[in-house]
């Protein structure tokens, strides 16, 4: 109900931008996005009622996660803050902003749950995912298993 995930499986909705739920509630609801469980939960919502779970996750309060690592961090800092220029990996914040917080079409970022990040990023990768904006398949596929993890450490710090 507050929007924290009860598994590091699963996203944490708080504070994520009422659009994008909406949106991704419309893939599950259509098959863009794959899930057997948000599938059938998605499968009998109105475009009105995911726009108001949307908003209702939005307005729950966010708050940042402890680094357990502060070395792992500090490389998921880099990379979130300016890339890599060497793979060719965007920074994300390029994209999800300094601190995270995203945009009507892109996710909130912070707080996010690392193993959900991680999970994420290898379904772009592998292109399981494919209901979002083709870069991310770009990006994620340049991601070396230590970058993935450091960003996923660095972004659940953030708030």
């Amino acid at each position: 109900m507050d929007g924290e995930s009860a598994s590091a499986l699963y996203p944490r909705l708080a504070g994520q931008h009422h659009q994008y739920i909406a949106k991704q509630l419309g893939d599950f609801q259509s098959g863009r996005r794959k899930s057997d469980t948000m599938s059938s939960m998605a499968a009998d919502l109105t475009p009105e009622e995911m726009l108001a779970l949307g908003v209702f996750f939005e307005q729950k309060p966010t708050k940042a996660r402890t680094a357990l690592d502060a070395d792992l961090v500090a490389v998921g800092r880099f990379v979130f803050h300016r890339g890599n220029e060497f793979s060719g990996v965007a920074a994300c914040a390029s994209c999800h902003g300094e601190r995270g917080l995203g945009t009507d079409q892109l996710p909130r970022l912070a707080g996010q749950v690392p193993k959900y990040i991680e999970s994420q990023l290898k379904s772009f990768e592998q292109r399981e995912r494919t209901n979002d904006n083709a870069i991310m398949h770009s990006i994620a596929s340049r991601l070396s298993e230590l970058e993935v993890k450091a960003v996923a450490a660095y972004i659940s710090t953030l708030n």
